[in-house]
């Protein structure tokens, strides 16, 4: 039995968010913004009109249930954005978890299983990391919430609840047994789908995300008297090391390692100052364990042999780390049998270089994604896209897939 997904609805349903916060031709929308409490009271609206009862939390997190004793499917996303970005990271898994509560819930022939939807907030790291989903399984203390301020802005996070009216509420947690698991529809934000020519893709994994900050003490001179034989610069430093870490990473990489310098700052930075401190975001991914820990041993060990043999002392913090995630088997054979029906032979299984909701429901629960294509590969932008067609045909493959996992 193939379910009746109405295209056209879930494109108007997008298209209503996205007129939310529209910023070029996308989305500027951050955790807990006025354009993103409106999107969420519109979700709010969207869910009673579908039979859920919507709760939002003292997180921000919405969880629309359904009624009925029959078997149970969580699906969802996020609403929010990254900062002048793309307007459907994040809302398209929504609005197809709602197509499938629509589909499903009020149809006997499913025998009273249904889907509950969710919004998690926060996903894009405003304040924090995943602090919405690690909330919603147990993973984030009141004392987390107290120090949580926004990267951007600098606002609280208990102000930006209280600015929402959120404040005081009661956190919303999972129930336990309540679901068989947890599906997330996302598109791709990269180009593997379309250079492959495929509408979907199965998630195998979600990768890990180890984020560090490495300091380099130099001293601080004048750049015109300084002899260059004495100078202690903090920031040619930091390109000899990030140079060097370049050339040695690629012998110790796994197939889908990659490893980013998201930001480096000199100090006191202007032009006739040698700088005295240098400050570099680092990051690597991968969907193995034991990778991330192989390649933070190859950056320690880089940076003390520089820090040995050169003038300015290296230290490496970690700032945060994830724990890549593997997806459930049957759902992802789920997904495949939605596509047999949907879009015969149009469907790749493929890893997750992104983190996701569904790695931290994964802790609790079965969780399984599915990718549509982007357009050009490109997301965190406003030009982020995906073409219709290809959107209604991940809202009939996440609505089926969500059919085979209920009566499974």
């Amino acid at each position: 039995m193939r379910p009746n997904v109405d295209g056209q609805r879930v494109l108007a349903d997008l298209n209503a968010l996205r007129a939310i916060g529209t910023y070029k031709t996308g989305v500027h929308k951050p955790s807990l913004s006025p354009e993103h409490v409106a999107s969420l009271a519109w979700l709010e609206g969207r869910m009673r009109e579908a039979g859920l009862t919507p709760t939002t939390d003292g997180i921000g997190n919405v969880l629309g249930r359904s009624g009925g004793t029959g078997a149970r499917l969580l699906a969802g996303s996020h609403v929010e954005s990254q900062n002048y970005a793309g307007w459907l990271d994040g809302p398209l898994g929504i609005v197809y978890a709602l197509e499938a509560a629509r589909v499903i819930n009020r149809d006997a022939a499913y025998g009273g299983a249904a889907v509950d939807v969710v919004a998690f907030c926060d996903e894009e790291g405003h304040f924090g990391h995943f602090l919405g989903s690690r909330s919603f399984v147990g993973g984030v203390s009141d004392a987390d919430i107290d120090a949580a301020v926004d990267r951007t802005s600098g606002r609280t996070m208990r102000k930006a609840l209280a600015d929402a009216g959120y404040a005081g509420r009661p956190r919303v947690t999972v129930e336990p047994g309540r679901y068989r698991g947890f599906i997330e529809a996302h598109i791709e934000q990269g180009d593997n789908l379309e250079a492959s020519g495929q509408k979907i893709g199965v998630v195998t994994s979600i990768v890990g995300i180890w984020q560090f900050k490495i300091v380099i003490d130099g001293v601080q001179n004048h750049a015109g008297t300084t002899r260059m034989a004495i100078r202690r610069d903090a920031g040619v430093a930091a390109v000899k090391l990030l140079a060097d870490l370049h050339d040695i990473f690629p012998r110790h990489i796994g197939p889908r390692t990659v490893w980013t310098v998201g930001r480096i700052t000199l100090e006191p930075g202007a032009p006739s100052i040698i700088p005295g401190r240098a400050e570099i975001l680092f990051q690597i991914r991968d969907d193995d364990l034991a990778t991330l820990h192989r390649l933070e041993g190859v950056l320690r060990e880089t940076a003390a042999a520089h820090a040995a043999n050169g003038p300015c002392p290296i230290q490496v913090g970690k700032l945060r780390t994830s724990v890549p995630a593997l997806m459930d088997g049957g759902f992802q054979a789920a997904i495949e049998r939605a596509v047999a029906h949907v879009c015969p032979g149009k469907s790749t299984r493929l890893p997750s270089g992104a983190g996701h909701d569904a790695q931290v429901l994964s802790t609790v629960m079965p969780a399984a994604m599915l990718f549509v294509p982007s357009i050009g590969g490109i997301s965190h932008h406003w030009t982020e896209n995906t073409a219709d067609a290809d959107i209604i045909t991940g809202a009939e493959v996440f609505v089926a897939a969500c059919a085979e996992i209920l009566i499974a």
